[in-house]
């Protein structure tokens, strides 16, 4: 044990007295085997996704919330909140009898709105963050008199959230190298850092914020709290301009270092929560994998054993589209090239097999001149960033000029989807759908069957991690040679249907 500073000195009675369970659950610590093999090291995950409001919140909240005296509960309360806290603080509200009002931004996942409504929560949307939900809920406080629920920088909410630190020591023994956890106001991390490193002074804790919103980061390395412009919200969770007084002061003194993640690391560390739980986290409740596969790559840590806080699993359904298209790049499974072939049959071949048997994860083709063709594609890859380099390098060596764009955030965000557009000077453009079956160079195959006698001018493709590869193709084929080309995709035994006379095609596409 270490001596505490005077901010933290009350906290280890707080803590221990806090009241959590009449809501709470002692979440599991399971254990990560598919992550603890890629990574080297025993990887055990904080379930606080699997609470009744599926985040840890709700600890902190109803500590706050019991310990009100009776005149200050019949007040009722208010709090602002993105979702997790707000969801917290109306169960919390519900289980003592008393009325909630919680102000959320307009922003806020519908997911967790309708869960707040749900429990009886009256709800106010407001502004477009956090910050401005707090204006608002705190005029609201002075005009109605209610009392006000601080989703972070209060000492029962500290000390709420401070119980999954004492769960943890006794699910571990203490016998940890260090605990991963997402910062947002601070609250969780503030809560974990007092207690663990009041017994165990040894084991590191470290915060995880996003690239967009690295408010507790900043801080610390300012020396002061620090408030940012604007924050991210892909990370609603964690979405926190400025952190709270308390919080600081607490993570100064017990917190060993913050690391930030990026968009695409997020989603790459949803996808390695899922393929060992089963479960879909949000974004601010990957935080702490993402950020455990940063540090134990940069300290190149072998066989120790870490803990990460899967802080919460409220996901908006229809953001699991931009998790799988970004989780590939994240996890440094795909690579996304612009290359440059000359306009002609058989470039479009010779290209695929430079690349080889190596799977394709998309091509995206339009014919824009008759010299040369420029063409983004995604490559699936096994060996990160080492076999990525080997790819470039290869298609160099073949005489084809490729630039790397898979650090380009508009590439990625936009240009993916937006390669096509009218082809001018084109002749006799047949379009065609296709159906393969999806294996290691299919593409390749399908391209070797289609043969180099009639040049493809449009070519879109998208590996999906379905059974089957569908292509979208256009092939310049002279009305005189038209019988023989229609014998020759018969023989291919591909399921195709011609789509020239798509209106999508005309109006989009078409010469």
């Amino acid at each position: 044990m270490r001596t505490l500073s005077p901010v933290a000195s009350p906290y280890i009675e707080k803590i221990l007295k806090a009241r959590v369970y009449d809501v709470a659950i002692e979440s599991p610590l399971e254990e990560a085997p598919r992550l603890s093999r890629r990574l080297g090291n025993r990887v055990l995950l904080k379930r606080e996704d699997l609470q009744r409001v599926f985040s840890f919140k709700l600890r902190g909240a109803y500590n706050r919330i019991a310990h009100l005296s009776d005149s200050a509960a019949r007040r009722g309360v208010v709090c602002a909140s993105a979702g997790n806290h707000a969801q917290g603080v109306a169960l919390a509200a519900r289980h003592r009898g008393i009325t909630a009002l919680v102000v959320m931004p307009q922003t806020t996942p519908y997911i967790k709105v309708q869960s707040v409504i749900d429990l009886g929560a009256e709800v106010v949307m407001h502004g477009d963050d956090y910050d401005s939900a707090l204006e608002q809920a705190l005029q609201l406080e002075r005009t109605r008199n209610l009392v006000f629920v601080h989703p972070f920088d209060d000492p029962d909410v500290i000390a709420g959230q401070g119980t999954v630190g004492v769960e943890l020591l006794r699910q571990t023994g203490g016998e940890l190298d260090a605990i991963f956890v997402p910062v947002g106001g601070g609250g969780l991390i503030a809560g974990i850092a007092v207690y663990v490193k009041y017994l165990y002074p040894t084991v590191k804790i470290i915060g995880v914020e996003p690239q967009d919103a690295a408010s507790m980061h900043d801080s610390l390395r300012a020396g002061r709290r620090i408030t940012l412009e604007r924050v991210g919200i892909f990370a609603d969770g964690v979405a926190v301009r400025r952190v709270g007084e308390e919080t600081f002061a607490l993570c100064r003194n017990h917190v060993d270092e913050v690391l930030l993640a990026s968009t695409d690391e997020i989603c790459a560390a949803i996808q390695d929560v899922f393929e060992d739980t089963r479960s879909i986290v949000e974004p601010a409740g990957a935080l702490a994998v993402a950020g455990m596969k940063k540090y134990v790559t940069r300290e190149g840590w072998r066989g120790k054993r870490l803990v990460a806080i899967n802080s919460g699993a409220n996901m908006n359904f229809d953001r699991l589209r931009h998790v799988a298209e970004r989780a590939d790049i994240g996890g440094e499974r795909e690579a996304l090239l612009a290359v440059v072939i000359p306009e002609k049959p058989g470039s479009f071949l010779r290209l695929c097999e430079v690349i080889g048997r190596r799977n394709v994860t998309e091509f995206n083709y339009r014919y824009a001149g008759a010299e040369s063709a420029q063409i983004l594609a995604g490559l699936a890859l096994t060996h990160g960033r080492e076999e990525k380099n080997a790819v470039v390098s290869a298609l160099r060596a073949a005489g084809i000029a490729v630039t790397d764009m898979t650090d380009d955030e508009m590439a990625k965000l936009h240009v993916r989807y937006m390669v096509g557009g009218h082809a001018r000077g084109i002749a006799h453009e047949l379009l065609y759908r296709f159906e393969f079956p999806e294996r290691p160079g299919a593409l390749l195959r399908f391209l070797q069957a289609i043969g180099s006698r009639w040049n493809i001018s449009l070519f879109h493709y998208r590996n999906h991690g379905s059974d089957y590869g569908r292509v979208l193709a256009g092939i310049q084929v002279p009305p005189a040679e038209r019988e023989d080309f229609l014998q020759h995709l018969n023989e291919l035994h591909y399921a195709y249907v011609e789509e020239t006379g798509n209106p999508a095609y005309r109006m989009f596409l078409g010469a």
